[in-house]
């Protein structure tokens, strides 16, 4: 739809809707936006708008709200995403630089983006098999075991025990750290797995049983590590919402507390113009969802990780986008550090 006009409507429309959660007549949108025509035109631009399947008569009064179409339209109208206010950016910038570990960062950045939106925020761990080894680190705990440190450029830090079949000196640990060092650093963790099976061929022959020991447990520790997992916060936020569900926030919750719906819908997600992808009602490929609409962007190395909110389709789509890719950003560059 290109009529400059109608556009403006139904941008009011879907603004009225979300703020004040009632169907928008003509005789309010008169009132609240400076649209330059009289009622009687506007009710024309609403059943042009209505004709179009834009807006939609919940029941029989003069009201209309925007449809899955509709919201659409509005999203991909969008000039710019507004950003944040001073106040919110240093928000962001003092809550989550005092965090203390991957864990704790993601964590943060859940509280913190359900708080902006009110909406049900979404954070991914950071995808393993795209990370690449920082460091490694091998610590005696005793004469025959070993804690294995693994940290990622991801930001991720994982350990694991390794119960060896031999004491092991201080020296001959010093031999053993700098074998898997010099294997690993740089490495990216999809590509060391293969690169462990010929590990023990680069030390020492008494030391390629407990380097073949070591290895095992790396190997146990990567794939503890790989499986893909989010962070949730504002789960609470729906019940708000419940108006917005006319059959039930049930199948919502439930695949919330799956994940593996929402993984692979963040992982079929598509950035627009503006870095960030709106997945909006029935345009979600998983019936759960059909009275959502999801808000999200990539942080992190390659931008393979996602991070974003779900709520009701009557969403304040322009200032989630904005809280979510400004999130995104400082994520980004946190794990950079």
């Amino acid at each position: 739809m290109s009529d400059p006009r109608r556009l403006a409507v139904l941008r009011a429309i879907v603004e009225d809707y979300v703020h004040y959660r009632e169907p928008v007549g003509s005789k309010a949108l008169v009132e609240r936006h400076q649209l330059g025509v009289s009622s009687a035109t506007i009710r024309n631009d609403m059943a042009a708008l209505e004709e179009e399947g834009l807006i939609a008569a919940p029941h029989t009064s003069a009201g209309r709200i925007p449809t899955d179409k509709g919201y659409r339209l509005f999203v991909d109208q969008l000039a710019a995403v507004k950003p944040l206010s001073a106040p919110e950016r240093r928000a962001i910038h003092t809550f989550l630089d005092s965090a203390s570990d991957l864990d704790d960062v993601l964590e943060r950045s859940a509280r913190l983006l359900s708080q902006l939106t009110r909406q049900v925020a979404v954070v991914q761990y950071p995808t393993a098999t795209q990370a690449r080894v920082r460091h490694l680190e091998l610590v005696a705990l005793g004469e025959s075991q070993v804690l294995l440190v693994l940290i990622t450029d991801a930001g991720a830090v994982d350990q694991r025990v390794a119960t060896l079949g031999q004491p092991v000196s201080e020296e001959e640990l010093a031999v053993l750290r700098t074998a898997f060092l010099n294997l690993s650093v740089g490495q990216l963790v999809r590509g060391l797995r293969d690169a462990l099976h010929a590990l023990p061929l680069t030390v020492p022959p008494g030391l390629q049983a407990p380097a073949t020991q070591l290895a095992s447990a790396l190997l146990m520790l990567l794939e503890s590590g790989a499986e893909d997992r989010i962070v949730l916060a504002g789960t609470a936020n729906l019940a708000r919402s419940t108006m917005d569900f006319p059959l039930s926030i049930g199948p919502v919750l439930e695949a919330l507390e799956e994940q593996v719906v929402m993984l692979r819908l963040l992982t079929e997600m598509n950035q627009d113009q503006h870095g960030v992808a709106v997945s909006i009602g029935r345009e979600n490929p998983y019936d759960e969802l059909a009275g959502t609409s999801v808000v999200a962007t990539g942080y992190g190395r390659g931008s393979m990780s996602k991070v974003g909110v779900l709520g009701p389709t009557r969403m304040d789509y322009a200032s989630s986008m904005a809280a979510v890719r400004a999130v995104a950003r400082y994520l980004s560059r946190i794990l950079a550090n």
